[in-house]
């Protein structure tokens, strides 16, 4: 064994993650000693220093105050003038190759009830298409509308990477060009006991977690992926979590916004439901764009209201940005990521001094984890422009209910019928204004509403009642 590897656990008091070395074999004494190699235990004791031994307290600001926006529809001629550029702005982008697409895939589909990647679950309404197929189709037919290839970098996680890329490669990259996809590992952090001691999950193992998704920038650093979108010449990055598909993948109208504005990092905003909707706030301090997560947010604040009743801080944030490469070139300065971390008390199984795996009934240790948003007030200049919900937002995070693959798939459809009926088709509805009929527009051949419009200038239809239809 390596005595610099002793000699540095000797200098932080971590040596005791080397107790059962001498009991493994040489595979598992390999894993654990690469886990330990990956670790820079001078920033870590800084952290566990920080945010371990010292618990730091949450401090809402002040002055907090609610963030402006652009809203969608341009309020006056000034503004529409400004829209129409950011349009043409954003096409121009695309065209050039300027524009690569960011997903965060990390995640397993378990919550659905299903094993394996969570971008790999089948979501559409009609063909059944899982998520990572219906973003492949909608990046391909981006490419081919505004004339170049969308380059997609894709994070996934150590738990799901291999079965990701094996997905992808079985399905023949879903029309892309394999050159056009970068896979890449969101990094973890060490689990943390309450002492600052680092926990073992297994005899040959640390106890490891993802650390959040501002990871995605760290990670970005670390795998090359920055580097190739550097030497591809790509200036912006568009970055959507993989259990959405109502996403617009690369959306030009945000993406122009977002240069014309000389922003650094942008985003969509939804108007919340509610006072208590599970949604960030996006809100003003110290001159400086933030994010308050709705946990965070103090009630009586959460609950303000304008004269016209409409919510004071209402601009929720869906985790929707458009991220300029140089930004996160600046915040990875070095390979040491710029952001502030945050901890989260665990319930977290461990092997004890003799060898025992424990599974505790009480939090025994910290995750720490990084949050994108994170890097907003960061940014020179910041943009937020509104979305609707209905076109842009219908995560998939549980069976049934709320925010799940049921209602996920209702959106999808009313999406479409909404699409259909600007075009000029009849669509049958229900009772309550739903569409009485299954459809699915394939996003391979269907962009955006333009497409959809051309498609049918010169056709003419009429759905009939309880009908299930796919157009490709």
């Amino acid at each position: 064994m390596c005595s610099k590897i002793k000699k540095e656990l000797s200098t932080f008091e971590q040596e005791h993650i080397l107790d059962f070395i001498t009991e493994l074999n040489q595979d598992q004494r390999e894993q654990l000693l690469s886990q330990i190699e990956q670790i820079n235990f001078e920033e870590l004791d800084e952290l566990i220093k920080k945010y371990v031994i010292n618990k730091p307290e949450i401090k809402i600001p002040e002055n907090i105050s609610p963030s402006p926006y652009f809203s969608e529809i341009p309020e006056n001629d000034d503004q529409k003038k400004l829209y129409d550029d950011a349009n043409k702005k954003g096409k121009e982008l695309l065209a050039k190759g300027k524009i690569a697409a960011l997903t965060v895939a990390g995640g397993q589909g378990s919550r659905l009830g299903f094993d394996g990647p969570k971008g790999s679950y089948p979501v559409t309404p009609v063909e059944n298409k899982t998520l990572f197929q219906y973003f492949s189709e909608s990046l391909l037919r981006a490419g081919n509308k505004f004339g170049a290839p969308v380059k997609w970098y894709i994070m996934t996680s150590t738990v799901n990477d291999k079965d990701t890329r094996d997905f992808f490669k079985e399905n023949k990259y879903f029309g892309l060009e394999e050159s056009q996809l970068f896979f890449f590992t969101q990094g973890t952090m060490p689990a943390i006991g309450l002492d600052g001691k680092l926990l073992l999950s297994e005899k040959d193992s640390l106890a490891l977690a993802p650390n959040g998704h501002g990871g995605t920038l760290l990670a970005l650093y670390n795998s090359g992926a920055l580097e190739d979108m550097r030497d591809n010449g790509i200036e912006h990055i568009s970055y959507f979590q993989v259990d959405n598909p109502l996403v617009s993948v690369v959306n030009p109208f945000l993406i122009g916004l977002h240069a014309l504005q000389q922003s650094e990092i942008s985003a969509r905003a939804l108007i919340k439901t509610g006072p208590f909707e599970k949604l960030g706030n996006f809100c003003i301090v110290d001159n400086r764009l933030e994010i308050i997560e709705y946990s965070d947010m103090p009630d009586d604040l959460a609950q303000e209201r304008e004269d016209d009743g409409k919510l004071r801080f209402r601009a929720g944030s869906p985790a929707i940005h458009v991220i300029s490469r140089k930004f996160v070139e600046r915040l990875t300065t070095g390979g040491r990521l710029q952001l502030p971390w945050h901890r989260a008390d665990k319930k977290i199984p461990y092997i004890n001094q003799n060898g025992e795996k424990i599974n505790p009934e009480e939090s025994n240790g910290v995750k720490l984890e990084t949050f994108i948003f994170d890097a907003i007030p960061m940014a020179e200049k910041t943009m937020i422009l509104e979305a609707q919900r209905e076109n842009e937002f219908a995560p998939v995070k549980n069976q049934t209910g709320v925010d799940s693959a049921e209602s996920c798939r209702a959106m999808l459809i009313a999406r479409d019928a909404k699409w259909l009926e600007a075009a000029g088709i009849t669509v049958p509805k229900k009772a309550d204004g739903s569409p009485d009929c299954i459809i699915e527009l394939s996003p391979a051949k269907f962009f955006d509403l333009e497409d959809v419009k051309e498609y049918f200038k010169e056709k003419s239809s009429v759905i009939e009642p309880k009908a299930i239809i796919y157009y490709e």
